[in-house]
């Protein structure tokens, strides 16, 4: 009704090391412990997170509000989960997805500190950006760093992201507003969506 879709997608991808799923409502527990377990390595990167991210409570009222926005296809949360699927070694979200004459979203990942370094995140990247490509029908994807956070922008590049700008005090992040670097990744075989 109204243009809206009537129920969360059901999406899971597999990469050669990584389940990459949707949130969905039984997360809770597992989103709460990835926050937990990183609290204090990704601080540095991320808004000040309220005490509430670490327990399940908390997400339980989160993940309501994603799901709506997952069944409005507004923005889709995933996370990355060992290839078992007990734990979760990151989390990848698309945000602000806009269609119409823009087809386009942002992009904000992070990665726990015990599986840095290991080319997951590109790996997990590479398959979920090829999801929201063809199957979301995301023409540009927005992903913007801090000039200070080098491996997120070397990860970029790699992933073809092509420096736009940069913005000065764009994000309020770990309590201070923090200057970031602009980049975004165009499709370039991009079609209309069916209707």
């Amino acid at each position: 009704m109204f243009g809206y879709k009537s129920a969360v997608p059901k999406v899971r991808l597999t990469t050669d090391r990584m389940v990459l799923r949707l949130v969905h409502d039984r997360d809770a527990h597992r989103l709460a412990e990835y926050y937990a377990e990183n609290r204090v390595f990704l601080k540095p990167w991320e808004p000040v997170r309220d005490e509430s991210h670490c327990y399940p409570s908390g997400w339980q009222a989160r993940l309501g509000l994603i799901s709506e926005m997952q069944k409005q296809g507004s923005a889709y949360y995933f996370i990355l989960l060992d290839p078992d699927e007990n734990r979760v070694m990151g989390v990848a979200n698309f945000s602000n997805v806009l269609r119409g004459s823009f087809h386009a979203c942002f992009l904000g990942y992070s990665l726990g500190q015990e599986w840095q370094g290991k080319g997951l995140m590109q790996e997990a990247l590479q398959s979920l950006i090829r999801y929201m490509q063809r199957q979301q029908k995301m023409h540009r994807i927005m992903a913007n760093y801090m000039p200070h956070n080098k491996r997120s922008g070397q990860l970029l590049e790699r992933l073809g992201f092509e420096r736009e700008g940069y913005a000065k005090d764009y994000l309020l992040i770990d309590g201070k507003w923090q200057d970031h670097v602009l980049t975004a990744l165009t499709w370039q075989e991009w079609t209309p969506p069916s209707r």
